[in-house]
């Protein structure tokens, strides 16, 4: 979410949501290095919060937004509901929270961090800036933490002026996956629908991730009475990344910051997961967040006029159950088991149906359909009483320069926007560090006596890493530390790998290899969330473990990192610009190491995590058992 005072085009404010594709801890690092990158460390950001919500619906102060406001209650533990149709790994949460490796190659660092029990909250920070005049607001991903500000100061509801919402589907018939004309073969994954919930439709064909990551809340954003402007996918599917803009965006870099976009495009582009970018329809917030901003910039004119974009008013409401209503099937908390319906819903109304449960849920199946029939989190154009009036965004312009390669008016905007020397990125990571040179410290053990060999396998817990630095400590005669394998399933986000690399520069044992090890439990789906939920969100959890409680910054940073480099070798369309950085997996390093034993030699594996990596070895490695 974005605050932004009057219409002065300066953000005030940034809250961060943490139910929706990145993980809270790396996020607002990113976050910090980005506004350091570019000369604003005035901006305030919100993050988390340990707040909750009581079973009658009380709200409190510092509720932290961790879960869609349905599942939410008084502590940071809980379900993903919604999240679970977000993957956890590559092309997913991993990749994301560290911009598929780009974030540490080329971000420079700032001086501030995640601090635990200091950081801003989300809902302070939105107070202390809305509370200050007029603000206008845009939301770019899921809506949880506005709609918990409005439903608990509804006095200052009038401080907001306007509301730019990106995402939702309106009108719009998602191409994403649809097959070739005449060909009877092909079996269309996703065609022709509403939504762009890739890793759902099967189940809802209609809901877009933004408004599905929590549609309760986003009803509350709609029906709130504060004017709004809708960029749904009606717009963003009329902008694919064409290879023609991509050229353009390659020859025009001469900012810092475009360096840095095009890198972050690229490398989505490079590791795609098939040899379609083009033609899939990949889609920017930076299109959304520009057509609000050129409304802004121009002014909202009386018959909704943009430079950009086609807009019309449509009367749309969000769906946040499905009907039959009234029906009590365990599925909505919001009233089942209620003598009274939560937040004081009415009974039989639009939030009393089933709601969906995940993405096996049975009741949104059609028989005979492979598309479910689920609406969760569909901004639907409707009439009546239930309806709200809402300028929307249904196609972009076309270039208006006729001999331009690219053919879209927002794209040629967008560019020029970018590589403006006025307001650019003040730093660059060599600027930053001017001794920092791509050294690796690999000790030669040739001529010392070697002790035990250990492999240790840990999930990034604070009490990982500190038995990490004590078999670093030990004398190599005592214990030959030999590799480290990383549960992507316990603590911390997988993308924590990354201090894994420090410890090991800071330590000077960059020989030893680290690998990626499975993101969910044995047998558990990759898009599931058993066990995990039971780790706290907040403080002491997830969001601490992932900065080690805000010392991660203090560390040397290595020339490894975590990448999403790879090539055609391990199965990638297209080779990346460095294939050779490429994430090596917790199976591969464990075969590595094997080889270099003889078949009657020991190896001994320490775990301080799940113990999903060596029950993989054990199974999918017939010898493994030689060298336990």
């Amino acid at each position: 979410m974005k605050c932004l005072n009057s219409f002065d085009y300066v953000s005030q404010a940034i809250t961060i949501s943490t139910n929706a594709w990145a993980d809270a801890g790396h996020a607002v690092n990113q976050l910090y290095d980005l506004l350091y990158m570019m000369g604003r460390d005035d901006i305030a950001v919100g993050v988390g919060g340990e707040g909750g919500i009581s079973d009658d619906g009380r709200i409190d102060p510092d509720v932290g937004g961790y879960f869609a406001i349905i599942e939410q209650e008084l502590s940071t533990v809980g379900g993903c509901r919604y999240r679970q149709t977000i993957p956890q790994g590559s092309g997913g949460c991993l990749d994301i929270n560290a911009n598929y490796g780009v974030r540490r190659e080329i971000l420079p660092q700032g001086n501030r961090r995640y601090s635990p029990l200091q950081q801003p909250t989300t809902q302070q920070v939105m107070i202390d800036t809305i509370s200050a005049g007029p603000t206008t607001v845009f939301l770019v991903g899921t809506h949880t933490n506005f709609a918990l500000f409005l439903m608990r100061n509804p006095h200052l509801k009038k401080n907001v002026k306007h509301i730019y919402i990106m995402g939702g589907g309106v009108r719009s018939l998602n191409p994403t996956g649809c097959c070739p004309k005449n060909d009877a073969s092909c079996m269309p994954r996703q065609c022709g629908d509403h939504g762009n919930m890739f890793t759902a439709y099967t189940k809802n064909p209609y809901a877009e991730f933004n408004i599905f990551g929590d549609p309760f809340a986003a009803y509350q954003v709609f029906h709130s009475g504060i004017p709004i402007t809708l960029v749904p996918l009606d717009a963003t599917n009329t902008i694919p990344i064409t290879e023609p803009f991509f050229k353009a965006f390659e020859e025009q870099q001469s900012t810092y910051e475009a360096q840095y976009s095009f890198q972050s495009l690229k490398i989505t582009r490079d590791t795609w997961f098939d040899d379609q970018f083009y033609t899939s329809f990949f889609l920017w917030d930076s299109f959304m967040s520009g057509v609000a901003l050129s409304i802004m910039r121009n002014g909202q004119k009386p018959n909704g006029e943009n430079d950009f974009a086609e807009m019309e008013v449509m009367n749309i409401t969000v769906v946040t159950s499905n009907e039959p209503y009234g029906v009590h099937d365990g599925s909505n908390p919001f009233f089942y088991g209620r003598a009274s319906p939560k937040f004081n819903l009415l009974k039989g109304g639009v939030h009393s149906g089933h709601v969906q449960t995940g993405l096996d849920d049975s009741f949104c199946s059609l028989k005979g359909s492979i598309k479910g029939k689920c609406q969760d989190g569909y901004t639907k154009e409707v009439q009546g009483p239930n309806s709200v009036a809402v300028l929307v965004a249904v196609k972009a312009k076309p270039n208006r320069n006729v001999k331009s390669p690219i053919d879209r008016e927002f794209f040629d905007n967008f560019l020029e926007v970018l590589n403006r020397p006025e307001q650019t990125g003040l730093f660059n990571f060599t600027n930053q560090f001017h001794h920092y040179k791509e050294i690796m410290y690999k000790p030669d053990f040739k001529h010392q006596i070697r002790g035990k060999p250990v492999i240790f396998d840990m999930d990034m817990s604070p009490g990982d890493f500190v038995a990490l630095l004590c078999l670093l400590k030990a004398p190599i005669e005592a214990i030959d530390l030999r590799g480290i394998l990383v549960s992507g399933n316990g603590w911390a986000n997988p993308a924590t790998i990354d201090i894994i690399y420090d410890v090991l520069h800071m330590m000077g044992r960059d020989d030893i290899p680290v690998g990626l090890g499975n993101i969910t439990a044995l047998g558990a789906p990759d898009l599931g969330c058993e066990y995990v939920k039971a780790i706290p969100h907040g403080s002491g959890g997830s969001l601490d473990v992932d900065t080690l409680f805000g010392l991660a910054r203090d560390m040397p940073r290595s020339p490894r990192r975590y990448t999403a480099e790879i090539s055609v070798k391990y199965g990638a369309p297209r080779d990346t610009a460095r294939p050779e950085l490429r994430q090596p997996l917790a199976f591969e390093v464990w075969q590595h190491i094997r080889e270099e034993f003889k078949p009657n030699d020991k190896i001994t594996i320490l775990t301080n995590g799940p113990l999903t990596n060596i029950a993989n070895i054990i199974l999918y490695d017939t010898k493994a058992k030689n060298f336990n």
